[in-house]
Order: structure tokens, then C-alpha cells, then sequence
């Protein structure tokens, strides 16, 4: 039997359904957070409170979707790390750190499955045959989670053979697999000057690239990738950040 996270819990708790009712203020309500609005500057989201109640604020000056994220992503501190102060950047919220005991990583993955909750995403991801950006805008759409998050989601769901490249201009950040994806596709520690992806990152501006076929050694490094190709495909997060999503072909599974 699958294991149900605590953010899924408690939305089966509140008999919440279907993502339309994830509304976040309601949620964090619920557990006796008030979420307030303000300018912030060099910060995503703040919590302070006492045992029982507490008051989450947000940069007023986001976007959105990073809004509910900062929100869910603060609830999670909530829940999991009670009467700690912290004091959330950009970088901490969504930054996925790899570590699991992180508490910034524990506030992610909760956030993830508050807004993208499994029992009501895998059914949305059965329905995509392909994943492309269209396909991941509509999910995005879908949950009013960020691409990012979305994205991150559908690796974890092992539907498709794809791996996430996280890329700034300071190097290689991250990178999650797919667990359909053999083990031998070792992912490069570096951005090839080659790639599509590396011209958009450095190309200072937004936007996205088109999925494109590029020689496996352009992400990979095993003996013989040069003679396999991929798919990639790139769009900018945040300024100075690109995520690549890179499909490696059927015979790569495994």
C-alpha cells in the first residue's frame, strides 16, 4: 500500500477532492496559520508564531503560483517545525535541496504534495501520452503549481523516461531521474557549451527551447553515448536559471 504524506492527510482530512479546492489560505486557516500579503524584499516567506497559532507572510511582490507555493511551503513549517523561526529566500523555497533531513526540503516536498497531491495527479498524468511543454503547462494550469513543481512531480510519477537538469549560471545545480531511466544514463556534472540549453541560459533573457534531438554526450557520460541520441528541451525559471527536461530513447529504460 502506498504511503500517504502528511500533506495528502490532511487534505483527505478536509475533504478535499479536487484541486480546484485546494485553496491554501482556507488550509492554513484550518491550522491555525493566518496568511497576510506584504512587499518583501531578499524574501519569499516568513512564520512566526507560538504552540497554537501563527502568521504566515508572503511576498506580495511574486507572482501567483509562487505565492501558493511560499504558502504551502510555509504550512509545511508549520506542521513539521513548530516553534522554529526561519526565514525563507528564493533559494530555500523550491531549491529541492538533496538532502532529506534539510528542513527546507521537508517544507518542498511538503508544499509538492499539498498543491500536487498523488491521488489526484495520477490520474491528470495518465492522460498525457507525451510530455512536452504544453502538456506540462496544462497540468500546471491544472493545480496552479509552478512548472518547476510540476515538472519535478511527473518525474517522480515514473511515467516517462526523462531526467530534470537544473542549471545556473554558477554550474549544474541538481538533477532528478526518473526511476524508469537505467542506471548507466550517468548524468555529466556540467552544462555542455554545445547545448541548446547552455545558449538559453546565457542568452540573459526568459522563454524556451524547442524539443530537439542532440547527442547523449551533450547530458551523459558512459562508454558509448556518443552514439545515442536524446531529447531536450529548456526553458528559463528564474532569471540566470534553466531547466532542461532530456528524454532518453526506450532502449535507455530499464
Amino acid at each position: 500500500m502506498a504511503t500517504v504524506s502528511p500533506a495528502e492527510r490532511l487534505l483527505v482530512e478536509l475533504g478535499i477532492k479536487d484541486p480546484r479546492d485546494i485553496d491554501l489560505e482556507a488550509i492554513a486557516f484550518s491550522q491555525g496559520a493566518y496568511v497576510k500579503y506584504r512587499p518583501m524584499d531578499r524574501c519569499e516567506a516568513t512564520i512566526v508564531g507560538n504552540d497554537r497559532l501563527a502568521i504566515i507572510a508572503v511576498n506580495s511582490l511574486s507572482i501567483p503560483k509562487r505565492q501558493r507555493f511560499s504558502i504551502a511551503h510555509e504550512i509545511g513549517h508549520w506542521l513539521l517545525h513548530r516553534n522554529k523561526l526561519l526565514f525563507c529566500t528564493s533559494k530555500d523555497i523550491g531549491g529541492f535541496a538533496r538532502n532529506a533531513m534539510d528542513p527546507e526540503r521537508q517544507a518542498d516536498d511538503f508544499a509538492s504534495d499539498l498543491l500536487l497531491p498523488t491521488f489526484m495527479f495520477k490520474p491528470a498524468i495518465r492522460r498525457i501520452r507525451s510530455l512536452s511543454l504544453q502538456a506540462l503547462d496544462d497540468l500546471s494550469g491544472t493545480f496552479e503549481a509552478s512548472r518547476t513543481a510540476t515538472l519535478l512531480k511527473v518525474v517522480k510519477s515514473n511515467r516517462f523516461p526523462i531526467v530534470m537538469v537544473r542549471d545556473g549560471l554558477d554550474g549544474r545545480r541538481w538533477f532528478w531521474s526518473s526511476k524508469v531511466v537505467s542506471a548507466r544514463w550517468r548524468i555529466r556534472n556540467d552544462i555542455d557549451p554545445e547545448s541548446f540549453a547552455y545558449e538559453l541560459l546565457h542568452s540573459g533573457g526568459t522563454g524556451s527551447t524547442a524539443a530537439r534531438k542532440v547527442g547523449a554526450d551533450a547530458w551523459f557520460e558512459f562508454r558509448g553515448c556518443a552514439d545515442e541520441e536524446v531529447r531536450e528541451q529548456s526553458f528559463v525559471s528564474v532569471l540566470g536559471e534553466v531547466i532542461t527536461i532530456v528524454t532518453v530513447p526506450e532502449s535507455g529504460t530499464g
